[in-house]
């Protein structure tokens, strides 16, 4: 049970997030290039990407970004610190009451238990309150980074109703694990059986899924290697993932195109759509399957198609065909 007291009022279902772009908190050139990139999320970064000297400055650099940026069209997020440091508290106050009513979500990193995000839901909740703003919008993002966090990942993302995302994050569960590869997201040498990462992948796919949220795959820091990111954002993509992290505006093209249906797949769904809205209906002939050219369609259709028009919508696609109901004589 989410200790939030109001249901959030947040329309996050369909937010887009194919590329998510890291952008460090204490770099104002960066904070400032970001606003014009066509990510749909940008994440100002407070853990990793700043040195711990620059951290309490790089807070009130991202609060005036927030402010005074134009972030139109982008899904605003920070990232804090985790809460094995003493960074985390001053780092969610600061932002949020700085920034808050020009703020999306929270990204909380190294998420271990349910525990952390019911902290996180509870300090969210008490600054909302204490300065004015609409108490549960600001949604939640865990990052699983460790064994234990995949181990308790369904239970992470049934925490808080502020739950939007669940991301893994490759390089320190590489590390936590004992992985023997330094390259992130490639698989180890010596691994030729399969993908090292697929049950890892698919353990956070099924618990977003089986608790409606977005479901992120993490960075892959060779950033001038084009192929290699397409590849692997391509496994992720292929399973179901709504997005992954971009470190370079060369890989944000990349994930836009990859999480995003083909326009062909996308005219498709709806077709399926609208083709099964119509045999279903009294004018249709009342049917729980009909034919759509060559292809038999019924509920089961309907489901996959609502995903793939989900996605297309939410990508700002555009149809080029229309379904015609036939001819009856």
């Amino acid at each position: 049970m989410s200790p939030t007291n109001t249901v959030p009022s947040r329309d996050t279902a369909n937010r887009p997030r194919r590329s998510c772009l890291a952008v460090p908190g204490s770099n104002p050139r960066f904070l400032e290039k970001a606003q014009s990139l066509p990510a749909d999320q940008a994440f100002l970064d407070l853990e990793d990407a700043c040195a711990p000297l620059e951290k309490e400055g790089a807070r009130l650099k991202i609060v005036d970004a927030l402010n005074n940026g134009d972030w139109t069209g982008k899904t605003r997020t920070v990232r804090v610190n985790d809460l094995t440091t003493h960074w985390t508290y001053r780092d969610v106050i600061t932002v949020v009451e700085g920034a808050g009513a020009n703020l999306d979500c929270i990204m909380l990193p190294k998420v271990q238990d349910a525990g952390q995000v019911v902290w996180l839901d509870l300090l969210l909740t008490q600054i909302e309150k204490t300065i004015g703003l609409p108490v549960g919008r600001i949604g939640i993002e865990a990052q699983i980074e460790n064994a234990r966090g995949l181990v308790n990942v369904d239970a992470i993302a049934a925490a808080s109703p502020r739950i939007e995302t669940i991301i893994f994050g490759p390089a320190d569960f590489m590390a936590s694990i004992n992985m023997k590869s330094l390259v992130v997201g490639e698989q180890p040498p010596g691994y030729d059986v399969g993908d090292a990462y697929h049950y890892i992948l698919m353990r956070i796919l099924m618990a977003a899924r089986a608790h409606d949220v977005q479901a992120i795959d993490g960075p892959y820091l060779q950033i001038r290697n084009s192929e290699g990111f397409r590849r692997v954002a391509g496994r992720s993509a292929a399973l179901g993932f709504d997005g992954k992290w971009v470190l370079h505006p060369d890989q944000i093209g990349i994930a836009n195109e990859l999480y995003a249906p083909a326009q062909e797949d996308y005219d498709h769904a709806e077709l399926i759509l609208d083709a099964y809205e119509y045999f279903t209906s009294e004018a249709g002939g009342k049917k729980g399957s009909a034919m759509l050219g060559d292809e038999m369609i019924d509920e089961a259709s309907r489901k996959m198609a609502l995903v793939i028009a989900g996605k297309g919508r939410a990508a700002g696609f555009a149809r080029t065909s229309k379904f015609e109901p036939p001819v009856t004589r």
